[in-house]
């Protein structure tokens, strides 16, 4: 997707949820959001566990890997999944299908995304709006929070949305999938900045650390 070639974890389905969305008024989010009542959640805990031990394995063996010294990795740090930072977005598309954003990389060159949307939410009883961006089929959320350079990559983290979550109106979520780009882990790749919009000021204790 990216130049720093971000490794995209196989999305799973954990429950089928009924979505309903007369619960967002104007402007705002209701408590609705959290989706951690929809899913059971010591299933959801082991589901998350796997798919965290199969990127450990993939960043341990593979040759796509960003870790260099693949003998001495002992796997990624994570905040525990909490299944609270799953939560249901109000979606802001673009009138105008053409905007795009010219984003920053790290080694100084530039990308061209599509503006997607706006995502609405509520996390940690505060109200936030990130910018999704789209790249061929792949819809992200490149953002920094209260974590970032402290907790988590101070140059930011990335989430991928799945797209079998978006409705017209509607997202789901999951910060217990973001995850840090290759970059904090090898500076000979190139990443994405988030721009500058997509700051938090909430922390998000969620998905990676950087420790």
């Amino acid at each position: 997707m990216m130049k720093n070639k971000i490794f995209i974890t196989g999305l799973f389905v954990i429950a089928l949820v009924v979505l309903y969305f007369s619960f967002f008024d104007g402007g705002n989010t209701s408590s609705a959001d959290s989706l951690s009542e929809s899913v059971n959640p010591e299933a959801y805990r082991q589901q998350v566990a796997e798919d965290r031990k199969k990127k450990d394995e993939f960043f341990r063996t593979d040759s796509n890997s960003p870790i260099s010294n693949k003998a001495d990795f002992r796997g990624l740090s994570y905040f525990q999944a909490d299944p609270s930072y799953r939560v249901m977005a109000r979606l802001e598309p673009f009138a105008d299908k053409t905007q795009k954003l010219v984003v920053r990389m790290s080694d100084g060159s530039e990308e061209v995304y599509d503006k997607f949307a706006h995502v609405v939410f509520k996390l940690n009883d505060e109200t936030c709006r990130l910018l999704v961006v789209k790249l061929e089929n792949t819809y992200s959320i490149l953002f920094r929070d209260g974590t970032s350079g402290k907790e988590t990559y101070g140059g930011g983290r990335y989430l991928e949305i799945d797209p079998a979550s978006l409705t017209n109106n509607g997202a789901i979520l999951d910060f217990n999938k973001a995850y840090n780009p290759y970059c904090a882990y090898n500076p000979t790749y190139s990443c994405p900045i988030p721009p500058a919009e997509n700051t938090l000021s909430t922390p998000v204790k969620a998905g990676e650390k950087y420790h």
